[in-house]
């Protein structure tokens, strides 16, 4: 009897999947959501809902009727699109404009490169950019605390990203201590007349909830999320030393939409590197281009820029930074 059995790898299987993967992405996203509800009320609801619902139907329609093939919603990857552009738009944006940046995202950066694996850029963040480049009022519109049942006629205010902004292009550093300390930050404690910016970036505690559950899934690995916040808490704590009128750099983290980017954007797997090394690269590099942007920059937040900018440095990095080949001899 022929024991020897000859077949293509892969040869050992588990239990991982993307449905899987886009699922546990999903349940990480509910804490951030739930909060993001609780403080914008109706505003966050409508702006999420448009967006998972529109991506959805994009993704099917262009799949049905363009590219003439099974449309594959099932795997979760539209919904996922959909919540992280609705987390990433102000809770008072209009619909049609929330239509505009899911039909972007999914039309032009996703299924234009022929759908879900084949995309170079994150698809939930060509839709903002595209937004926030055609209709910069809008986007840059905060709701505050206190008008959580007015959709559109939401009263706005300055986030602490824009104070920071401010105190360096003034020289002006009392005015940073108008920006909530950092333990109302973490919670999400947001008081006075501060808009707390997009609706994902509300409360950072809830994202590193998400975090650390995906972490223990096993869904994503620590490289990329770490590497980034790392890098921007040393590069900010080095400029808030060489001149105050940089803001602490735990404010700095913990404001904007850095722990969104970094843990649940940065982290995707279609358009990050592959192997850990080229992921700490990723990461440093979105950390450096984040501080730089937001600092020297024209608008107050760099986190959205800087991982498109390495989404497209992504293939340069898995093509000089690879893993040594099994049963590969070092060259003395």
């Amino acid at each position: 009897m022929n024991k020897l059995i000859v077949s293509l790898s892969p040869h050992a299987h588990g239990d991982d999947s993307i449905e899987r993967n886009m699922h546990g992405v999903i349940i990480a996203l509910i804490p951030a959501l739930l909060v993001s509800f609780c403080y914008f009320g109706l505003g966050a609801v409508v702006v999420c809902l448009s967006s998972v619902a529109a991506c959805m139907f994009f993704e099917w329609s262009i799949s049905k009727y363009l590219l003439h093939r099974q449309p594959t919603l099932s795997d979760g990857s539209a919904i996922i699109t959909g919540l992280l552009l609705g987390m990433n738009l102000p809770s008072n944006l209009p619909v049609w404009m929330v239509l505009i940046g899911a039909l972007v995202a999914i039309g032009i950066g996703k299924m234009t490169f022929g759908g879900l694996g084949c995309n170079p850029f994150n698809p939930a963040l060509v839709g903002r950019c595209f937004l926030l480049v055609s209709f910069p009022a809008p986007m840059t519109s905060w709701p505050i605390e206190g008008q959580l049942t007015s959709y559109l006629d939401a009263t706005t205010g300055a986030t602490p990203l824009s104070l920071m902004k401010t105190a360096i292009k003034t020289g002006n550093v009392p005015i940073l201590n108008k920006i909530p300390d950092s333990l109302d930050m973490l919670f999400g404690n947001f008081t006075g007349n501060f808009g707390a910016g997009t609706i994902g970036e509300v409360c950072a505690l809830a994202l590193i909830l998400g975090l650390v559950y995906m972490l223990w899934k096993r869904i994503i690995t620590w490289h990329i999320p770490l590497s980034i916040i790392f890098t921007v808490l040393i590069f900010s704590g080095l400029l808030h030393l060489a001149n105050p009128v940089y803001a602490n750099p735990i404010q700095v983290i913990l404001s904007g939409g850095l722990m969104l980017g970094a843990i649940f954007m940065a982290t995707d797997y279609v358009t990050s590197p592959m192997n850990h090394r080229g992921q700490l690269i990723y990461g440093i590099s979105i950390g450096i281009l984040t501080v730089v942007i937001r600092n020297w920059g024209s608008y107050p937040e760099g986190m959205s820029f800087a991982i498109l900018i390495m989404n497209a440095f992504t293939p340069l990095i898995n093509h000089y930074v690879k893993p040594k080949r099994y049963g590969e001899v070092l060259k003395k």
